[in-house]
């Protein structure tokens, strides 16, 4: 399959978040392919939204990788133990990103199985499958995506995303854990795939 090239990321942020699902996310970054196809997204529009990390022009270490040109990783930290992926879209300079907040497992199970449960894949319970990638801090612990990839450049060889000639029934929402967001937390930027088991919520 094609991977998605640069003008894929310079459109719109909310129409790139949906057209991720169905895509399938690769990483290459500990020389082992290991990939999801994506079933969950946000968009996040940078400095007038109040729940994305540039809201009113902020620019610290932490989120500079928003503003790079669309098309590289934004790899942050939560909660002292997770890492989220967001590619990021649109024209250098403009802070936006996608969060990629879900992947139904495809490639590598057992490098999956063994850096979230430490054991193979033929060993976990059905709903450690599930779990596997079915929330934005377990896909990257599953793919082994850390601080290390911000900033790395998804047209690149190490983290990437290819095409998928498919067209998914796409549901939206509001987006999750955002209260803090005042009126923004009401806007549908959440996308996912109808009735596919891996959606995180």
């Amino acid at each position: 399959m094609a991977k998605l090239g640069r003008s894929f990321y310079l459109n719109d942020t909310a129409t790139v978040a949906r057209q991720l699902l169905g895509k399938l996310l690769v990483s290459e970054a500990r020389g082992k392919r290991v990939s999801g196809i994506i079933v969950e997204t946000e968009a996040y529009l940078g400095i007038d939204d109040r729940a994305a990390h540039s809201f009113g022009g902020r620019k610290t270490r932490r989120n500079e990788a928003m503003y790079a040109l669309g098309g590289h990783a934004y790899v942050y930290f939560i909660y002292g133990m997770y890492f989220c992926f967001n590619a990021v879209t649109g024209q250098e300079g403009v802070p936006e990103a996608v969060l990629i907040r879900a992947l139904e497992p495809v490639e590598g199970l057992d490098f999956m199985a063994a850096e979230r449960f430490n054991t193979d894949y033929a060993k976990l319970s059905s709903r450690q499958k599930i779990n596997l990638t079915n929330g934005p801090g377990k896909l990257c612990m599953a793919l082994s995506i850390d601080r290390s990839l911000n900033g790395e450049d998804l047209c690149g060889d190490k983290l990437y995303i290819e095409d998928r000639p498919v067209s998914p029934e796409v549901c939206s929402g509001k987006r999750i854990g955002i209260d803090y967001a005042g009126e923004d937390r009401d806007l549908p930027l959440r996308f996912y795939i109808k009735n596919n088991r891996f959606v995180s919520k």
